[in-house]
């Protein structure tokens, strides 16, 4: 077998040899055995599946929650002559169809999908009509409660395993601690023995920690920054507007360097990532957002300007630094006071008792079978979506509900011909028909908003002939067509015995979270001010000896180390309590409770603040809520004493 995966490797991918960890694997999947591969960032996990796939009969199903990357990789699997695709929400209906079929026809060797594409019901009735050789779950430290970046959807991802008949499973993550790794092969049923772990030493990497106040970080950075003006560096943050305001401050000092955050366009981030991987802008300031599949192997520099929120996110990040094995620096300018905001997000994140009582009545008192917006009842009931999904995922566990197949309630359609022109390739009985669809929609100044269900009724069809309709105009490049708010299908299989009793379970899912995430932070302040070798630290983290300082780091060369300063906790003053009471007396709908107050004072956007519009007493102007004065009035304050305040001054 080591010399026929040998030559597979080369004749498939153009590789004449393995790296550390990925032959193990390899084998291991092609014995029929579920594994788990805990590989470094930039270690070569993705061709652990990808090999098996193309010696496997039947398909590889390769879930991901990352758009770009599995962009990337099937580009780059088609270029080797390998039959990949992906079904994403970027996809038209008519390219969905055409993967769709490709599988049903047995055309593919991978196909990449999003975690919650596997939710879909329909979705599933299509894979279990084809063999899946494997089934392979990147980024499976999801999956875990335990994990610095838990995803509902991945939570019934084993579920599904086991209902397709998947025997071969592998399970892939770059930052996996040992309750972490322990939850995974839990989950997915994987032996001790088929745990491939490889070392998360990177000796090339030059790590240091700079205690700093936050007046000093500016300075710092710059003199870093001009040690080499060239070198490929990407400064994390974690703020959107701290990536603005940074970039703008470097390029006022004349240096090149760049934004990138969630908040811009896709063009704008699009066009920032191209500029970094030629070089045109060698500098980028971004929140995590930044570095998700970039294949960059020379960034010299990672600089965090603001603490990470765990250990494994900062791992994950400075592993982007010197993939060429020459060497690169990893600084962390240390603060307390960049805890403050953590601690904020974290506390904000947390749904009241009320809010979850409310929502879980919401879902559960509808009928037998129902569908709703995550998206709507996030926002009348201002809680984030990540919130609505893990309780519909936590009922779904629990059998109270049953995803069924997704759906959009609203089509965009904008004419890219001359009406006249469409209807001239068109039979009369389909002119007549696209006249009245379009006489039921919305006009706008380019698009047409059409609402399929509510044509249907109108025009006494079936929907489906409507989407069916509106497809083949857009397959022929008569029209653009963009589906927009997505509803999601349930039937209900049980209520509850007490509401109360289960509002609490639920309640108390979310408190163990927060509890979690402050624990984590905790971890990052501990490696902040650690006087010891930092790689040890690191190493020991995630569950790996290393008797031996390294040698190389901060701290090994007496250069890192003490504690992180802060400046301290501010007061409350007359001058706040005023413009907070002058807030109130304005009676904005989305500021009602106590916590979603602080929120908003503690400058947390919430769903309802930011898509509520309101006239600035100020300025008279009408804009969104989130651009009032009083937004992020206390930032620098903790939220729980914000949270307290605003207890005193509204009836709860």
């Amino acid at each position: 077998m080591s010399t026929d995966l040998t030559q597979a490797l080369e004749k498939h991918f153009g590789f004449s040899s393995f790296r550390d960890g990925q032959r193990r694997v390899i084998e291991s999947i092609l014995s029929d055995r579920p594994t788990l591969a805990v590989f470094p960032t930039g270690g070569g996990k993705s061709l652990c599946y990808q090999l098996p796939a193309v010696l496997l009969e039947g398909l590889t199903v390769v879930v991901s929650p990352l758009i770009a990357l599995m962009k990337d990789q099937v580009d780059a699997l088609v270029s080797h002559g390998v039959a990949a695709a992906r079904l994403d929400s970027s996809l038209s209906l008519e390219q969905v169809q055409t993967v769709q079929a490709d599988i049903l026809n047995g055309r593919l060797k991978l196909l990449y999908v999003a975690p919650e594409r596997l939710a879909n019901e329909n979705f599933r009735n299509h894979l279990q009509r084809v063999d899946i050789s494997l089934l392979a779950v990147d980024e499976a430290h999801c999956i875990s409660e335990w994990g610095h970046n838990f995803r509902p959807d991945y939570l019934k991802l084993s579920h599904f395993a086991r209902e397709l008949k998947v025997s071969r499973i592998l399970a892939l993550t770059a930052t996996a601690t040992p309750p972490v790794a322990e939850d995974i092969r839990k989950n997915f049923g994987i032996a001790e023995q088929d745990h491939v772990q490889l070392s998360f030493h990177r000796p090339n990497l030059e790590l240091h920690v700079t205690p700093c106040l936050e007046e000093e970080k500016r300075p710092i950075l710059l003199e870093r920054l001009r040690t080499d003006l060239e070198a490929p560096t990407i400064i994390y943050v974690t703020r959107q507007e701290t990536a603005e305001g940074l970039a703008a401050y470097l390029k006022r000092e004349g240096l090149s360097a760049r934004p990138y955050h969630a908040g811009l366009r896709d063009e704008t981030r699009a066009a920032c990532q191209e500029a970094f991987m030629s070089g045109d802008a060698p500098i980028i300031t971004a929140t995590i957002a930044f570095g998700m599949g970039i294949d960059k192997a020379d960034i010299r520099r990672i600089i965090h300007y603001n603490l990470p929120k765990s250990l494994e996110n900062y791992t994950q990040e400075t592993g982007r630094a010197g993939r060429d094995g020459q060497p690169a620096c990893c600084e962390l300018l240390a603060c307390r006071d960049d805890l403050l905001v953590l601690e904020n997000f974290i506390y904000g994140d947390t749904p009241s008792p009320e809010a979850v009582s409310r929502v879980l009545e919401q879902i559960l008192m509808r009928g037998a079978n129902f569908d709703l917006s995550r998206y709507d009842l996030a926002v009348s009931n201002d809680i984030r979506p990540l919130v609505i999904s893990t309780l519909l995922t936590y009922l779904e566990l629990e059998g109270y509900i049953v995803a069924a197949s997704p759906f959009y309630s609203s089509y965009r359609v904008r004419l890219l011909r001359d009406i006249d022109q469409i209807n001239l390739g068109l039979e009369p009985g389909q002119r007549k028909f696209f006249a009245r669809i379009l006489a039921t929609g919305k006009q706008g100044r380019t698009w047409v908003t059409i609402e399929p269900a509510a044509a249907a009724e109108q025009m006494q069809c079936d929907r489906d002939q409507i989407i069916h309709e509106l497809s083949s105009l857009e397959t022929h490049g008569d029209i653009s067509l963009k589906p927009t708010r997505i509803r999601h299908s349930y039937r209900r299989l049980k209520s509850p015995e007490k509401m109360q009793d289960l509002t609490s379970r639920v309640q108390q899912l979310f408190l163990k979270r927060e509890e979690q995430d402050l624990h984590r932070l905790e971890k990052v302040l501990s490696y902040a001010e650690e006087d010891r070798c930092l790689n040890q630290h690191l190493l020991n983290h995630f569950g790996e000896a290393q008797p031996d300082p390294c040698g190389h780091c901060g701290t090994c060369l007496g250069s890192s180390g003490g504690k992180a300063p802060g400046a301290t906790s501010p007061e409350i003053t007359l001058e706040h309590a005023e413009i907070i009471q002058g807030l109130l007396d304005e009676r904005h709908g989305p500021l009602r409770t106590a916590r979603q107050l602080a929120r908003f004072l503690c400058g947390l956007n919430s769903p309802a603040t930011s898509r509520t519009w309101v006239v600035l007493p100020t300025t008279g102007r009408r804009a969104r809520l989130t651009t009032h004065d009083a937004f992020a009035l206390l930032q620098d304050h903790s939220f729980n004493n914000v949270l307290a305040y605003c207890s005193s001054l509204i009836i709860p």
